[in-house]
């Protein structure tokens, strides 16, 4: 998975290449992950959480409880709360199932205190706090009943110490921070009275540190971090002064180690991570000095020994680009070789033993930083070490041989410059010599033999003037004499045999007026006389195009092409351009098209296509338009749309800004099986079931012997024998064969004659 939006995809090999706006590929982790201590990779085995993990502890034999805003944990449903076992599997039999959002946890003996946004936990009515029983989750009687949220939570001896928003707890008025007898929940005297909202807390000996968004606690001025006497609740001296919001605080031996907002705290610029004298409140020499290039807050924090865990949304931190998590020396600052490289913010940390368990709105960690181009192994979906790091946007990408041709928004890719067109050793990443250098963005790009096609938005490209559209030579990179000078951006290439298929937002190309799709020469670039003319009451452009036998498939923003009124999407007769009856009258915009046999995907914005209700990712049958049974219902919460699609193999791949799809978490990219089909076998003359014969498939499936007209679904696709018997009045062996294909690629399909036998495949996708 990645964390930007997919625009390109191609697979050649055992490779898959994929471009666009993405900074990193890893694991789809889902948003809570243990991670070794020693490598900081995942844990071979454990319970994906399908929502953001707020805060994790450990359950002091090897497994965690965990919080948040999550419905599932390893695909059993867990509403915000659960329990990991220590051999990594979720622990069905414990269940509070909050109603809402447990944003902080804390373990002593045989209870598990919760805090966060809820109302009812552990089968009870609990009000944002609540003790819930370590071996069953049910809710016990101790029931302090805040008033408002709970944020922190730290226990010692038989205190309860509670932080958040709260205005009353445990039966009394107590502004955000409040001690609780851990035998009866009613609150202590110790009321500390601050200004603001407590975040994060921690105790050591006499000492209760709190961190914020106040000014006052404890009876004193105190800008976001206190030190509170444990027997009075007054502030202490100690005043370290932070200049923005703490969020968390651990505390090792005699030093305070503080995270949040701040740029200056315990009298030194300190960028929202520092070590603090536990004696005088002043910051120490340590100074990781978290930053990154948006907000960079420090929002977790764990020590274990000399090493200092660091989570929040930083992506440097002690001296080294570290994404969102760290492992920096107590001593030096320094960031240790531990590299997780979370794709996006950590919010709670917690280590047991060689295990850090790490939560948050992450939803892959331990792969790798990859800027708008990766290589991914088509078996395991991890990153190769292929790694061209393109300064911005891939939006075309193709394959020739040992080459991989990449276009785009970019200035710099593969270690060298090149102006938004590239090719790249398939083996090491590095640009090659060629650069045809255009003068502006490439969208689209097909190969032909010797040839690279290029279309995109240049009025250079190749040392030439060539308006949108080139043919480059694929040695040299300098542009042929091909040129059909389109007036308007190209979107999309495609070739076959001897002619060029372009769409895009023209309305003039090959010395033609065409509107936004036409047919050139391969040979001179002229227009030929195919002319579908797509056209709406909007912007018209064709986004997509792919070619099948005699028709071309065509996808965009268009109403009207080839003579018909079509939504979106059509198929046109690759002779005179007219629209076929083919109409499965999309909902919205189509960005991308692939081919394969009998079935056509199709990708864009859309929530209807082919007669069904289908979100931005449908397959079609290629000869009626009817949207398939195949429905994987792209998701997300800004653009669900579906921008790339490549089949190879029984393989689709999709691209896009969808973070759901198929039913799974999976941001930008996904990978799907091609639909298994149906196959029905008739035996007799002139097509006449005879219920005594019998057919088997072999070679695949167990399928057992099934009688005449009977199907069998669920058939993957590969090459497989059927098998005959007890065929009456048929005097051969009994073990009569035919091979019949059922390879996704091709898609092969038809009937099957054998002397009297008639064996007939009803379509792999029925």
């Amino acid at each position: 998975m990645t964390n930007g939006i997919v625009r390109a995809i191609v697979r050649t090999t055992n490779t898959v290449y994929i471009g666009g706006e993405l900074t990193y590929v890893g694991p789809n982790t889902g948003y809570g992950v243990p991670l070794d201590a020693t490598t900081g990779q995942p844990a071979a085995t454990f319970p994906r959480v399908n929502g953001p993990v707020s805060a994790c502890v450990a359950d002091g034999s090897g497994g965690w409880y965990i919080g948040g805003d999550f419905t599932q944990v390893g695909g059993v449903a867990r509403n915000y709360i659960a329990h990991i076992l220590p051999d990594g599997s979720m622990d069905g039999a414990w269940n509070p199932s909050a109603n809402n959002g447990v944003g902080a946890l804390a373990v002593s003996g045989s209870t598990v205190y919760a805090g966060g946004y809820f109302t009812s936990i552990g089968g009870q009515t609990r009000n944002y706090i609540a003790a819930l029983d370590a071996a069953t989750g049910n809710a016990t009687a101790w029931n302090p009943n805040a008033v408002g949220d709970v944020y922190a939570l730290a226990v010692s001896g038989t205190t309860v110490y509670a932080g958040g928003a709260f205005t009353s707890i445990g039966g009394q008025a107590r502004n955000h921070i409040a001690a609780l007898d851990a035998a009866t929940g009613a609150a202590t005297a110790w009321n500390p009275n601050a200004s603001g909202s407590v975040f994060a807390l921690a105790v050591s000996g006499t000492t209760v540190y709190a961190g914020g968004w106040f000014t006052t606690i404890g009876g004193q001025t105190r800008n976001n971090i206190a030190a509170l006497d444990a027997a009075t609740g007054n502030a202490t001296a100690w005043n370290p002064n932070a200049n923005g919001m703490l969020y968390a605080l651990a505390v090792s031996g005699t030093t305070v180690y503080a995270g949040g907002g701040f740029t200056s705290i315990g009298g030194q610029t300190r960028n929202h991570i520092a070590a603090l004298e536990a004696a005088t409140g002043n910051a120490t020499a340590w100074n990781p000095n978290a930053g990154g290039a948006y907000r960079y807050f420090v929002v977790a924090l764990a020590v274990s020994g000399t090493t200092v865990y660091a989570g929040g949304d930083f992506t440097t931190i002690g001296g080294q680009t570290r994404n969102r998590i760290a492992a920096l020396d107590a001593a030096t600052g320094n960031a240790t070789a531990w590299n997780p490289n979370a794709d996006a913010e950590v919010y709670a940390l917690a280590v047991s033993g060689t295990t850090v368990y790490a939560g948050g709105f992450f939803t892959s960690i331990g792969g790798q930083t990859r800027n708008h181009i990766a290589a991914l192994d088509a078996a395991t979906g991890a990153a190769t070490a292929w790694n061209p790091n393109v300064d911005r946007a891939v939006r075309a990408l193709a394959v020739s041989g040992t080459t991989v041709y990449a276009g785009g928004d970019f200035d710099s890719i593969g270690g060298q410059t090149r102006h938004f067109i590239a090719a790249l050793d398939a083996a090491t990443g590095q640009a090659t010599a060629w650069n045809p250098s255009a003068g502006g963005s490439v969208y689209a790009l097909a190969v032909s033999g010797t040839t690279v096609y290029a279309g995109g938005y240049f009025g250079s490209i190749g040392g030439q003037t060539r308006n949108c559209i080139a043919a480059l030579d694929a040695a040299t990179g300098q542009a042929t004499a091909w040129n059909p000078n389109a007036n308007g951006a190209v979107c999309a290439l495609a070739v076959s045999g001897t002619t060029v298929y372009a769409g895009g937002e023209f309305t003039t190309v090959g010395g033609q007026t065409r509107n936004n799709i036409a047919a050139l020469d391969a040979a001179t670039g002229n227009a030929t006389a195919w002319n579908p003319s797509a056209s709406s009451d909007r912007y018209p452009e064709v986004f997509a195009l792919a070619i099948s036998g005699s028709t071309v498939y065509a996808g965009g923003e268009f109403t009207n092409i080839g003579g018909q009124t079509r939504n979106y999407i059509a198929a046109l007769d690759a002779s005179t351009g007219n629209a076929t009856a083919w109409n499965p009258n999309a909902g919205g915009d189509v960005y991308a098209l692939a081919v394969s046999g009998t079935t056509v995907y199709a990708g864009g914005w859309f929530a209807s296509i082919g007669g069904q209700s289908r979100r931005c990712i449908a397959a079609l049958n290629a000869a009626t338009g009817n949207a398939t049974a195949w429905n994987p219902n792209a998701g997300g919460s800004l653009d669900p749309s579906v921008s790339a699609l490549a089949v190879s193999g029984t393989s689709v791949y999709a691209g896009g800004g969808f973070t759901t799809i198929g039913g799974q978490l999976r941001p930008y990219f996904a990978q799907f099986d091609m639909p298994s089909g149906s196959l029905r076998v008739t035996i007799g003359p002139q097509q006449a079931i005879d219920a005594g014969a019998q057919w088997r498939l072999t070679g695949g499936p167990d399928t057992g012997w099934k009688n005449s007209g009977v199907a069998v679904s669920g058939i993957p696709p590969g090459n497989y024998t059927v098998e005959f018997k007890d065929i009456p009045g048929w005097n051969k062996p009994a073990d009569q064969s035919v091979i019949i294909n059922m390879d996704a690629t091709t898609n092969t399909s038809g009937t099957y004659v054998r002397q009297s036998l008639r064996v007939r495949h009803w379509g792999l996708y029925e």
